[in-house]
């Protein structure tokens, strides 16, 4: 396992058919890593990382967008046990306004909340 922080490993993010997140991406799954690990100590809770790192293939057959943060591991769809998505979104909202987050993407979906490091603030 290699550990990418306190609580995140690299295997979380591995694309879900399997593929590993492939070497020259790991900087950027680390820095997702490094943000949900601010967001963790917050909480104080374990988070769930439902998506991390997608193949073209996987991302395409899942019905992700064509120029999906998760393609480059620039991406997160995450859950925690027993905070509905919208509160976990407005207190991810709350730390990227105190400076403690880096993303500038984030979409909330019915079972989950999106987070990712796209260069331009996004918000659905």
């Amino acid at each position: 396992m290699m550990r990418l922080t306190k609580n995140f490993y690299r295997q979380e993010f591995d694309c879900k058919d399997g593929t590993p997140v492939p070497q020259h991406l790991l900087p950027n799954v680390r820095a997702i890593a490094e943000n949900l690990q601010v967001l963790r100590d917050h909480i104080n809770l374990p988070i769930i990382v439902n998506s991390g790192y997608r193949t073209i293939a996987y991302n395409r057959s899942v019905g992700g967008a064509p120029n999906s943060q998760h393609l480059t591991a620039n991406a997160a769809d995450i859950r925690i046990k027993g905070i509905a998505p919208k509160k976990l979104a407005e207190t991810i909202e709350k730390l990227i306004s105190e400076g403690k987050l880096k993303f500038k993407g984030l979409g909330i979906y019915p079972t989950f909340v999106h987070v990712d490091l796209r260069k331009n603030k996004a918000r659905w």
